[in-house]
């Protein structure tokens, strides 16, 4: 209990040294100082995003009638033109029977009228045929072609409603919810589709970005075209955290600033070759952001006041400033990215800044010396060499 009540005082006294000067020397306290350097930072921005299939088709029936046989299920993967659902063809199948009988009547009644024409007219040359029986049977040959038209006018689309009842999927892709089964009674005109394919080949994630960066880039960019071929390849964030494994681009830009929060809408494509993406998903847009030439300080460097940051830069007689800086909106949670107010070479205080003030006078030492210095006294307290531990 003794020991550690010795350790307790020990570092007490330890960290009362870093701030103030030393009362028994009357010199400057030691404080750990570092030389600042620019680097380049990876940064990122996100966005929140929606992700969309690159089509998601509503499948509805063109005739109706009662399913009479599902092809496939929720969630399954179709090919486009594979049949999804078997709609009651028996009235259709009749439908086109009756369209062929009428086309093969109006067929007969066709060549019918057509030898008593042609009979009429070699008759008409001879006179035994007025002009006016003549033309009433030439005008009864236009009927019966016209009857034939319009039977097979029929029969096409008698065929066709057959076909109808064979629904098939428009695309390849993904099928949504069932809501219609076996039995079901479906129209053209009802509210709620059969089901929904969704082409999943490549996705787009949907978000916003604030106007203001999109006025940063039209400014830098200028128009919208090279606004776009300038942007670099954006990573997905899924919901689990984790990055997509294949990035995307950035394809629209919306023209119409959303008056209601102050922000545009873009569109990013994205490979989907593994069907891992799905519509109405939910990830972030994550933009790359470099910061070159970037000079990089500890936060715990720095004080605050009134919402500025600042830090203590060490002056040629050893005498500390308090110095404003400018950091970058964005960092990374342990440093502050300086933008303003530092340059490479400037030396400034790492530790104890709330202890110190301005134009105070310290010893500078490296933050490793500072280190080393603590460690041997705890390393000299454990020994029992209390003067040293003290020193």
């Amino acid at each position: 209990m003794k020991s550690r009540l010795g350790l307790l005082v020990c570092c007490a006294a330890l960290l009362s040294s870093c701030g103030g000067s030393d009362k028994s020397t009357g010199s400057a306290p030691e404080i750990a100082v570092m030389e600042v350097k620019t680097t380049t930072a990876h940064l990122t921005n996100s966005y929140p995003a929606t992700i969309k299939g690159k089509q998601d088709v509503e499948i509805r029936p063109m005739v109706s009638g009662f399913i009479t046989r599902l092809h496939v299920d929720e969630g399954a993967v179709v090919k486009k033109g594979q049949t999804l659902f078997t709609i009651d063809q028996v009235q259709y199948k009749a439908a086109v029977e009756t369209a062929q009988a009428a086309v093969k009547t109006a067929e007969a009644a066709l060549k019918t009228q057509q030898l008593t024409t042609e009979n009429n007219r070699e008759l008409n040359k001879r006179g035994i045929v007025s002009d006016y029986q003549l033309s009433t049977s030439e005008n009864q040959l236009a009927q019966a072609e016209a009857t034939l038209a319009q039977a097979k006018a029929t029969l096409t689309n008698a065929r066709r409603n057959l076909e109808y009842t064979e629904v098939a999927s428009p695309s390849d892709g993904i099928v949504g919810e069932i809501p219609y089964r076996i039995g079901s009674l479906v129209s053209a005109s009802m509210a709620t589709p059969l089901t929904t394919v969704a082409d999943n080949s490549e996705m787009f994630a949907y978000f916003s970005m604030p106007e203001r960066q999109l006025l940063k880039m039209i400014q830098e960019g200028g128009s919208t075209k090279e606004i776009l071929a300038d942007m670099p390849n954006v990573n997905l964030q899924l919901i689990d955290g984790t990055i997509y494994a294949d990035s995307g681009r950035v394809e629209t830009i919306s023209g119409v600033i959303d008056p209601t929060t102050g922000s545009v809408s873009m569109r990013a494509k994205f490979p989907n070759p593994h069907n891992l993406l799905r519509s109405n998903s939910t990830g972030d847009v994550v933009f790359p952001n470099i910061l070159t030439d970037i000079i990089l300080v500890p936060q715990s460097a720095t004080t605050e006041i009134q919402d500025k940051k600042f830090v203590f830069v060490l002056q040629p007689d050893n005498t500390v400033k308090n110095t404003e800086i400018q950091i970058y909106k964005l960092n990374d949670g342990t440093h502050y990215y300086v933008t303003g107010g530092l340059k490479a070479g400037d030396k400034i205080v790492v530790e104890g800044v709330q202890a110190i003030h301005d134009g105070q006078a310290i010893t500078p030492i490296t933050p490793a010396d500072k280190e080393n210095a603590y460690q041997q006294a705890l390393k000299d307290q454990r020994e029992g060499n209390i003067q040293t531990a003290f020193n």
